[in-house]
């Protein structure tokens, strides 16, 4: 008995699932040992590659917690967009209020009256942690740091800061000042990939303002493993925190602990699990952006077929040895449906990876496949017709 055909004039499209072979042969030899899951004394983390966004290690990443001093990088991405965009310049200078000049805690040591220039308020924030400079800074963008503390908010939701709530712009204790440790590292990476010019900063191991020489908090800048920023943070009601990236060799982490109980505790944790990152996994490109990794037919086209690439590059992290056991599998329907425009989506592409979450991306089309003329037309009508009469016979 022959099987029911749709009423569109064209068969129905079949699901292909292809292995595609990864090229393993041209990867260097890798060792066999596997990244063990990690356990950390600190209260939450997360620990993210940014080169391929593979989440590494997480504990409690999305509970809202008192942010300390870590939060001050809301600050400062606010200050970076307001340079970038030309409403500030780093020559720019603001006489400071006795409010900022009053604020305890670690300081920059300015007075109130005084003339600071917006770049040196930013050294203040980034290597001393000055909370008299970022309530100085807040006020010079917002006028008060209530209103400054509202444009946090609003920043966060453009964002997609989902965990985080802003009451000030120093991280002081205060209730419903909160952020996530997830929020932080989207942070950190926005001030890594949107700021090159200005996060250098994050690197100075010192500064001095008014004859005071202050060293930057930052643990991890002297131990030679990459790390280059972000930010500390530590009250009582927190504990001590640390926002951190590193890069080696161009693939760079960020690292976010917080609730730790010393800040020896802090340093030799934060150390441990970067080190950690780099050593127990790498990183890998399997596809350039735009690389065929697939063939679909195409129903009365100009052509009869047309490449499937991913969108973007695709980049994987996993535990070291693992990605000799890799496969990638294509999933599509065909024949697809002429016109096809370059760059449709057409189906995924799902990357299996042993101790890994599988990674699916688009599979989209490599370019433009116009609708046939006549000739295509019937061609594919005869195609069709022979295809249903050998059905027929079949059953």
């Amino acid at each position: 008995m022959a099987r029911s055909q749709p009423r569109t004039g064209r068969p129905a499209p079949v699901l292909q699932v292809l292995l595609v072979a990864l090229a393993l042969s041209l990867l260097p030899a890798l060792q066999t040992a596997k990244a063990q899951p990690q356990t950390t004394p600190a209260r939450a983390a997360f620990l993210i590659d940014l080169s391929s966004g593979a989440v590494l290690l997480e504990k409690d990443a999305d509970t809202p917690l008192p942010p300390a001093s870590m939060s001050k990088l809301m600050t400062l991405e606010i200050v970076f967009d307001a340079l970038r965009n030309g409403r500030l310049k780093l020559e720019d200078n603001f006489r400071t209020s006795a409010r900022a000049a009053a604020m305890g805690g670690s300081k920059m040591f300015i007075r109130s009256g005084e003339v600071v220039s917006i770049q040196d308020l930013l050294r203040g924030v980034i290597v001393q942690s000055g909370n008299d400079a970022a309530v100085a800074l807040a006020e010079a963008i917002s006028g008060t740091e209530e209103s400054f503390a509202q444009l946090m908010n609003q920043r966060a939701g453009q964002l997609g800061l989902a965990n985080s709530n802003f009451v000030n712009s120093t991280g002081w204790p205060a209730a419903g000042h909160e952020m996530s440790l997830r929020d932080l590292a989207i942070l950190a990476e926005r001030l890594v990939d949107d700021y090159p010019d200005y996060y250098p900063i994050f690197a100075e191991t010192s500064f001095t303002w008014d004859g005071i020489t202050q060293s930057n908090r930052n643990p991890l800048l002297d131990l030679d493993i990459g790390a280059d920023g972000l930010k500390t943070g530590h009250t009582e009601e927190a504990g001590y925190g640390l926002v951190a990236s590193a890069e080696r060799d161009g693939r760079r982490v960020v690292l976010v602990i917080a609730g730790l109980d010393s800040n020896q505790a802090r340093s030799q944790e934060a150390e441990r699990l970067i080190n950690w990152a780099f050593r127990a996994f790498e990183t890998r490109r399997l596809l350039e952006k735009g690389q065929t990794v697939a063939t679909a037919k195409v129903w009365i086209g100009d052509k009869d077929s047309v490449g499937l690439a991913t969108a973007d590059e695709l980049v994987v992290t996993v535990p070291v040895g693992s990605l000799e056991q890799a496969q990638m599998r294509a999933h599509f329907n065909e024949p697809v449906a002429a016109p096809v425009e370059a760059g449709a989506e057409l189906g995924r592409l799902e990357v299996t990876i042993p101790d890994v979450t599988p990674v699916s991306v688009p599979l989209v089309a490599v370019e433009l496949v116009e609708r046939g003329g006549v000739g295509a037309r019937f061609g594919a009508a005869a195609r069709l017709l022979m295809r249903r009469l050998l059905e027929g016979v079949a059953g």
